[in-house]
């Protein structure tokens, strides 16, 4: 049985919003109204409806049936509140493509498997969870959501529905999973701004095999650093640890117009099949996930800068090693080139690595320039907060 864990736009109050600080975008409110953000008398920026006549159904729909309602938007209940990042979706299409897309990742590695376990973390205004009630039922759904009024309307709507009081950056992955008795399975509308942090949180949880999949929403752009090859403009941090960690998908684009405010970008749909504990320490071939970090993030700072000028700043280094021949292939990485594994098969390094732009190189390429560097040591526990940020979490 798999275990569902979704996760949509829930947060802690955070001081940046679609790349604003808030000192600045309270200061473009002010002054101009853009966005339509308008402060409460409690000191809370929240959206000003645009169109106060609007009224929606509540009408779930199946999987497979294309949708016809519009997700409930409770007036003067769930106003959007800027501190929490919150667009919520409203387009009963795009809802229902969601739900397929992420049944489709959930089961594609066990397809006669049913889903009876299901988490949503941050379900808002409720457009996804009216579905996966409707596809799932309240007796294998359970909810997290950090802003109380959401926690109350779905209390409201679904009696029998758990709904946690929860804040989606210090969930415990491993906890969760552990307790469930399986790895985890995520889908979510997440808001822009902390997109990063948790996905990195999910990279971390995948170290101890606490999460399966992800299906998940992002900024277009986000969605095409994921994916991006290399010798490319978008290839950077993300493009490494996501192709290393996983295999990514770009299911498809979704404007800004599905979502409640609109925001001022495209949004996409990703696909995340995480590798799990055992086949990412075949991929490392004993590399440390934090030294492995170390050299993509010291790379990436001065992206125009050559391999071996951008990694002289690491503390320690040895300098003579940022010239030095290729490490021969490790015997696992040799074994999954010969079986086919595309990420493998670019793993070996040119003889002239060092003189190479961090952009020109594989994710595979980068895991061996932090073998040649730290070298290797198979180690049973990958890490912990390797990716996420100290104050998230465990």
């Amino acid at each position: 049985m798999k275990t569902v864990l979704v996760v949509a736009a829930v947060v802690l109050n955070q001081s940046v919003c679609f790349g604003l600080s808030t000192t600045s975008l309270i200061s473009r409110i002010s002054n101009t109204g853009l966005y339509g953000w308008v402060q409460g008398g409690d000191g809370e920026w929240e959206w000003e409806e645009d169109d106060p006549g609007f009224v929606a159904a509540t009408t779930a729909v199946a999987i497979d049936t294309a949708s016809t309602a519009t997700p409930q938007l409770p007036a003067g209940k769930l106003k959007p509140k800027q501190s929490l990042g919150q667009n919520y979706l409203k387009d009963p299409n795009t809802v229902a493509k969601m739900i397929r897309a992420f049944h489709s990742d959930a089961t594609a590695r066990d397809a006669g498997k049913p889903l009876d376990k299901i988490i949503e973390l941050g379900p808002g205004a409720g457009a996804l969870t009216d579905r996966l009630v409707e596809n799932y039922g309240t007796d294998v759904l359970e909810c997290i959501e950090i802003d109380q009024r959401a926690v109350e309307i779905l209390g409201e709507r679904y009696p029998n529905l758990v709904v946690h009081h929860e804040d989606v950056l210090q969930v415990n992955y491993p906890a969760m999973a552990e307790k469930a008795g399986q790895p985890l399975v995520v889908i979510g509308n997440l808001p822009y701004y902390i997109t990063s942090q948790i996905l990195f949180a999910l990279a971390d949880a995948s170290h101890y095999g606490a999460v399966d999949c992800a299906t998940v929403t992002m900024q277009w752009e986000v969605a095409q650093r994921m994916v991006a090859p290399t010798s490319c403009k978008d290839y950077g941090i993300l493009s490494v640890v996501f192709q290393t960690y996983a295999e990514v998908k770009n299911h498809f684009k979704i404007p800004p117009t599905v979502f409640y405010p609109q925001p001022k970008v495209d949004s996409a749909l990703v696909g995340l099949h995480f590798l799990g504990p055992t086949k990412l320490k075949e991929r490392l071939a004993g590399v440390d996930p934090r030294d492995f970090r170390r050299v993509i993030t010291t790379s990436f700072r001065q992206r125009r800068k050559t391999i071996r000028n951008s990694l002289k700043k690491l503390d320690g280094i040895d300098v003579e090693l940022l010239s030095a021949p290729p490490l021969p292939l490790p015997d696992s990485v040799v074994a999954a080139r010969e079986a086919g594994d595309a990420f493998a098969s670019t793993q070996e390094l040119p003889d002239n690595w060092f003189t190479k732009r961090p952009e020109e190189l594989t994710p595979g390429q980068f895991v061996e320039v932090t073998r040649l560097i730290y070298g290797s040591e198979q180690k049973e526990d990958l890490g912990n907060k390797v990716w996420r940020k100290l104050k998230h979490g465990v």
